[in-house]
């Protein structure tokens, strides 16, 4: 036998049972007295039994329906406990949000965004996922991760996945002082042609934009040597093993800084045509963050909107293709191709 018994019934009988009166009940739902005595009425009729016992004076459960009111009224209490719970961990700023970002990011900025998240959101738990730059992406495309950090150049394709610029950085060239190339004041892709060079490697996320500016300019077979970390690259050049190539923040240290120069005796030459590195924020496209995570992600972003560190953002050939004022920007390939990014104060997406 099928009976068509609503949630609303059994709460207001459940109600009605406790408060052992009509009026009561239907004040507690903001109904009339007449629609609580309707609906138990209905609800009777649907499960075939007596659930009350009326008189002018009072109102008394049956048997059967003080047997029904224990069972529905305790699972009636756990369904509200449970939707309570799930409320409770989607909406507020707590439970555990993972993060993935790539090692050396994870060295440098990131921790400080961590800190003020942990800052705002005392009962939030961030968990930092230290991952090579592909397994970053990896992860949040498969859901691994709430959203990933990573460095690119614009403009950087992913049918899966959104992304948030928030601060482009310029390739630079560190050599010791000595060096014959650091006493000119700017530098040209075309003056490392020959020399040895240092960067990091793939899982940084920024060999690509080197090797891309790079491309044409030197000997076949001229290999580069790859690090990890910027200390690596750093203490390469320091003793002349090579000239390093880093992202780095040519106006300074300050809080939007995520590529600080490195620590040590080298002069940083800015590489003409400007290359930029973007640091950015990854989410799965067409899926909303959990309100935690979104209250993580926008303490990556304090201004809510794209930082600025450096010098307008290049393409290869060194035109500019940032917009500063948030409006849609195109950036043009080496190939003549023209995916765009297009850009808000808050959001971006690569189409």
């Amino acid at each position: 036998m099928s009976m068509n018994v609503s949630l609303q019934q059994l709460k207001v009988f459940v109600a009605v049972a406790r408060a052992r009166s009509f009026t009561r009940a239907a004040r507690e739902f903001g109904l009339t007295q007449s629609a609580v005595s309707r609906c138990v009425r209905e609800l009777e009729e649907a499960v075939e039994l007596k659930l009350f016992d009326r008189t002018t004076r009072q109102v008394e459960l049956t048997l059967a329906g003080s047997g029904f009111e224990r069972r529905i009224g305790r699972l009636l209490d756990e369904i509200e406990m449970a939707l309570s719970e799930g409320r409770d961990a989607h909406q507020a700023h707590s439970g555990v949000v993972l993060v993935a970002s790539n090692p050396v990011l994870s060295s440098t900025w990131v921790p400080a965004a961590l800190a003020r998240c942990a800052a705002a959101f005392p009962s939030l738990t961030l968990q930092l996922q230290d991952l090579p730059q592909a397994a970053v992406l990896q992860a949040v495309e498969q859901g691994e991760a709430d959203f990933g950090v990573i460095a690119e150049t614009v403009p950087f394709a992913s049918g899966n996945l959104d992304v948030q610029p928030l601060s482009a950085t310029p390739l630079c060239a560190l050599l010791p002082a000595h060096h014959p190339l650091a006493l000119q004041g700017a530098l040209r892709w075309d003056d490392l042609a020959r020399e040895p060079l240092v960067t990091l490697n793939r899982d940084a996320g920024c060999r690509g934009a080197v090797m891309r500016a790079l491309d044409g300019l030197r000997p076949e077979g001229r290999p580069l040597q790859e690090f990890a970390h910027v200390a690596g690259v750093a203490r390469m050049a320091q003793l002349g093993m090579g000239i390093g190539v880093l992202p780095v923040c040519v106006d300074g240290a300050h809080a939007a800084c995520h590529w600080p120069a490195p620590a040590g005796p080298l002069v940083t030459r800015l590489l003409h045509p400007v290359v930029n590195v973007t640091t950015m924020l990854v989410r799965r496209r067409h899926r909303s963050l959990r309100p935690s995570a979104q209250a993580a992600w926008s303490q990556f972003m304090p201004d809510g909107s794209v930082a600025h560190d450096t010098a307008p953002e290049s393409s290869l050939d060194g035109s500019s293709a940032r917009n500063t004022h948030g409006a849609p920007m195109r950036v043009t390939l080496r190939d003549g191709s023209a995916p765009t990014l297009q850009t808000t104060h808050t959001h971006a997406r690569i189409e």
